[in-house]
């Protein structure tokens, strides 16, 4: 039988209704989220930072809570699977107290019951298969020397094969008598029978097989006469004299001893065999029913248990025994000895016996089952369990459990590095250090990596670390925010080869949902670690020191003024409450986001089974002609306008819509940057839909969607040109820039599709599509968006005296070398509106952007660092500073700061 693996302590074991459980369950795990949101929420944790735990932290309740409150029912589904092709070894783990725990219980009960009736049906075939054996092959030899002329046909010979065939129908009509084994009873026709003559008819019938084994017998006294069932004496005598002729080498002695002892009589048989086991537990298995040995090597079979029975049918004993547990035997010998005993007046009455026990049936070798955390070996990967988890069932055959069962370098990295982030992230602007995190996560993902040696996943770390380095070269936090996205998304991307774009975005949400599909391996690490002897106790000491250290070191620093001060001096940066919150914030999200991407690194789902399929071709062109065909002509129709626009001047467009060439030229930017995602999509569908047959199919989409194409290149071009207006008559700004870039990568994507269009073949296309977009985002980075915004509108000031300082004063860190050197003094000081902030200010801090901005402009640096009562001498605005030293860099703070200059800046159009 096989058992089930011990289960771990399980929490709602006790609770005996599954109503009650499922209430706990719903109860607690609410509970579990409302306390992390107000710990996180008191603590001053970002709502972004504090939703992520608080869901995590629920999911955990509510997953330990519910362990083991379903596995019986899948359990139970696998076992019916394994029952169905006769294993019955299974069994189902029943701890706990409700409906579940009973029915599995009965499963169980079940389970045996038919194992037990499965082996009394082996039991029974291989018992007459046994007993039919020696009187059948004694026949066969006795008739084949016969008919070869080596034995005559005189009357012994044939006293001898009626003896057999006597012995067969004894057999056949003992068969239900050997039924009775398992049931340990039967039925004894009691008869004065000699030893002697007994031990002669076994010697005799175990010469029939041939072997050139001397059998001598003794007995004592050689008249000696019991009282017994003389057929099962003769089956006792037979078994045992047969299995030591068999288990001894050619040219040995058997040695067959009868001896009276008083009220008793005992028989020994001795071989020269391999002899018994040595240990007397393996020893007492030889009397078991399909015990250790067989019929063909050095076990014995059926033969001892059949002996057993009948031996303790007559009240006596019989027990297998080393060979130098005998008397007189020479040092050294080696061979097995049975000795029986009987008593020599047994009574006739049914007498009960013990069968053997079902525990000491060893049952069919099944390979054992690996403890969860378990590494498959190099020789044979173990098998997973055969019984699907929720999560398995969940996630299918998109995303089948694989890697290794168990990770715990990844494991201890992601929380060695979710400890580094903790203590470097908060309180401190991204920077070195935010970059140096970014890097070693990155390092210890790739290394996980089953794609690690692609040429696209090498592609994608060096796009990656350009990204990650502009975290040090700039200094706009926005422009941190999106180079880490784009890069989250190459990153997903390697990790899953995605090709298509479903698969692209299937890869990038695996991402969060490995944080579910990762469980059981983790799991399974954990209960690998916790076989650790030291890792879990140093584990759990240092916890409880530091939930100590926190608690009470917090009470008495409130409590008292002086261990409070020297609190302050040895934990300086530390406040106890709301650092200890934050911190250990940071620490679960980062470590739980590097460990979601090492799972989906070391088992990446099959993302490019996500789509749509091929779809079903239209029958006729013109279905997907028409449609494309009048996109095609508005298209058109908009470039006539255009053309119309810029012929007639601005004074034609000011009366035909009365509107300014510039507010007119704003109205339609947007719609065009729609307009061109849209034909993207038009593009794909018409692909998926047109019919690619015949050449004339072919050559009939390349014309109609290769026209549709150069349209909207050349719409791309209008909507660069509208917004290039546009910011000459109302300015620069940041959001104008990242549109005009958006709008310039939707008309390269529109290139690459074309050059997909010349052969249709664009499996490559979303690749291309990513790695243009991802670069177009490192050139953004790199050029410094906000102080080229900040450039161009110095230049346009130069030119038209006009200036918006109010926007010039909302740019960071990275404008203010231009704004500081572009600008009189006094107008530089009111159009910076940056200032380094409270943040610690160290190494890991480091940041070029704002290194550059304090070397530039050091008067932003300290607080109150602008004149005081405006004094001119000290650099201060001509109008004076603030009275009251206001902080530096607060740009239009300043009193006497204009919000613009040269005049009112033209209000955009809405």
């Amino acid at each position: 039988m096989r058992p089930p693996t011990s289960p771990s302590a399980r929490p709602l074991d006790g609770v005996t209704s599954i109503k009650i459980k499922i209430g706990l369950l719903v109860a607690l795990s609410i509970l579990a989220a409302v306390v992390m949101l107000q710990v996180g929420r008191g603590a001053g944790v970002p709502a972004w930072l504090t939703l992520p735990v608080t869901l995590a932290a629920a999911l955990g309740v509510t997953q330990w809570l519910a362990r083991g409150m379903t596995s019986p029912l899948r359990e139970m589904t696998a076992a019916a699977g394994r029952m169905a092709t006769g294993d019955y070894s299974t069994r189902v783990t029943a701890t706990s107290a409700d409906e579940v725990g009973a029915l599995a219980r009965a499963f169980n009960t079940m389970s045996q019951d038919l194992a037990t009736a499965d082996e009394q049906r082996r039991q029974l075939v291989a018992t007459v298969s046994h007993e039919l054996r020696t009187p059948l092959a004694g026949q066969r030899a006795l008739l084949e020397n016969l008919v070869d002329g080596v034995v005559r046909p005189d009357d012994a010979a044939l006293q001898t094969a009626l003896a057999q065939s006597e012995r067969l129908s004894a057999l056949v009509g003992d068969l239900l008598d050997v039924s009775r084994v398992g049931e340990g009873a039967g039925r004894l026709t009691l008869e004065d029978v000699p030893v002697a003559e007994l031990l002669g008819d076994a010697v005799q019938e175990a010469a029939l097989s041939g072997r050139s084994v001397e059998v001598q017998t003794h007995v004592e006294p050689a008249d000696l006469v019991v009282r017994g069932d003389r057929a099962r004496l003769a089956q006792v005598a037979a078994n045992l004299v047969d299995n030591a002729v068999r288990h001894s080498p050619a040219g040995g002695t058997v040695q067959v001893h009868a001896l009276a002892e008083g009220a008793t009589w005992s028989l020994e048989v001795l071989d020269d065999g391999p002899g018994f086991p040595a240990d007397p537990t393996e020893r007492e298995r030889l009397f078991a029913r399909f015990g250790v040995g067989d019929d063909s090597g050095g076990g014995t079979g059926l033969g001892l248990a059949i002996a057993r029975w009948v031996v303790q049918l007559h009240g006596g004993t019989i027990a297998a025994l080393a060979r130098e547990d005998g008397t007189a035997r020479e040092e050294g010998a080696r061979g097995a000895r049975v000795r029986v005993e009987l008593p020599t007046r047994p009574t006739s009455r049914l007498m009960p016996v013990s069968a053997p026990a079902a525990s000491t049936i060893a049952p069919p070798r099944t390979p054992p089952t690996p403890h969860p955390g378990e590494e498959a070996s190099g020789t044979g990967a173990t098998a997973y369990p055969a019984s699907p988890s929720v999560i398995e069932a969940m996630f299918g055959r998109f995303w089948p459990e694989g890697g290794p069962r168990t990770a715990p370098l990844a494991l201890g990295a992601s929380i060695a590095l979710g400890g580094v982030a903790a203590m470097v992230l908060p309180y401190r602007a991204f920077g070195l250090g935010t970059a140096m995190l970014l890097v070693a996560a990155g390092g210890l993902v790739l290394s996980r990596s089953v794609h690690r040696r692609s040429v696209w996943t090498w592609v994608s770390v060096a796009l990656c670390l350009g990204l990650a380095s502009l975290v040090v070269l700039r200094a706009a936090e926005w422009l941190t925010v999106l180079s880490l996205m784009v890069a989250a998304v190459l990153v997903t991307t390697a990790l899953t080869d995605a090709r298509s774009v479903l698969g692209m975005i299937s890869g990038a949400a695996s991402w969060v949902l490995s944080g579910v599909r990762g469980l059981p391996l983790l799991g399974r690490t954990l209960s690998a670690a916790s076989r650790a002897p030291l890792l879990w106790p140093v584990v759990r000491t240092a916890a409880v020191s530091l939930v100590a250290f926190v608690v009470f070191g917090g009470l008495f620093a409130s409590g008292d003024a002086v261990f409070g001060a020297w609190m302050d001096r040895l934990l300086p940066q530390i406040e106890l409450a709301d650092s200890v919150v934050l911190r250990s914030f940071v620490w679960f999200m980062v470590a739980g986001v590097v460990l979601a991407a090492c799972y989906l690194a070391l088992n990446p789902p099959r993302v490019e089974a996500v789509g749509v399929g091929r779809g079903r071709p239209v029958a006729r062109a013109w279905e997907w002609v028409v449609p494309v065909g009048v996109v095609v002509a508005l298209y058109a129709g908009f470039l006539v306008a255009q053309a119309s626009a810029m012929w007639g001047g601005h004074e034609w467009v000011q009366r035909t819509t009365g509107m300014t060439y510039a507010e007119s030229v704003h109205r339609g930017f947007g719609q065009l940057t729609v307009a061109t995602a849209l034909t993207l999509v038009t593009v794909a569908l018409t692909v998926r839909k047109a019919s690619t047959a015949t050449t004339r199919d072919r050559l009939l989409l390349r014309g109609v969607l290769g026209t549709l194409c150069l349209l909207t290149l050349v719409v791309v071009a209008s909507a660069l040109y509208r917004m290039a207006v546009y910011q000459e008559a109302y300015g620069f700004t940041v959001l104008r820039v990242l549109v005009d870039a958006f709008e310039l990568w939707l008309g390269l994507v529109v290139v690459l599709v074309m050059v997909a269009g010349v052969r249709l073949r664009g499996a490559w296309l979303p690749r291309a599509a990513l790695l243009s977009g991802a670069a177009m985002v490192l050139v953004i980075g790199l050029a410094s968006p906000e102080a080229w915004v900040a450039r161009r509108n110095i230049e346009r000031f130069e030119e038209t005296g006009r200036l918006d300082v109010a926007y010039l004063s909302t740019l960071g860190a990275d404008a203010v070398p231009v704004i500081q050197e572009g600008l009189p003094e006094d107008l530089a000081r009111c159009a910076i509106g940056w200032a380094p902030g409270e943040l610690v200010d160290d190494a890991l801090s480091w940041n070029l952007g704002r290194e550059r901005a304090m070397a530039s402009a050091p008067w932003v640096v300290g607080a109150g660092g602008g004149p005081a009562d405006g004094d001119p001498a000290d650099g201060g605005p001509a109008d004076g500073g603030p009275a009251d030293g206001g902080p530096a860099g607060s740009g239009l703070d300043w009193p006497g700061c204009p919000a613009e200059v040269g005049g009112p800046i033209p209000t955009p159009p809405r």
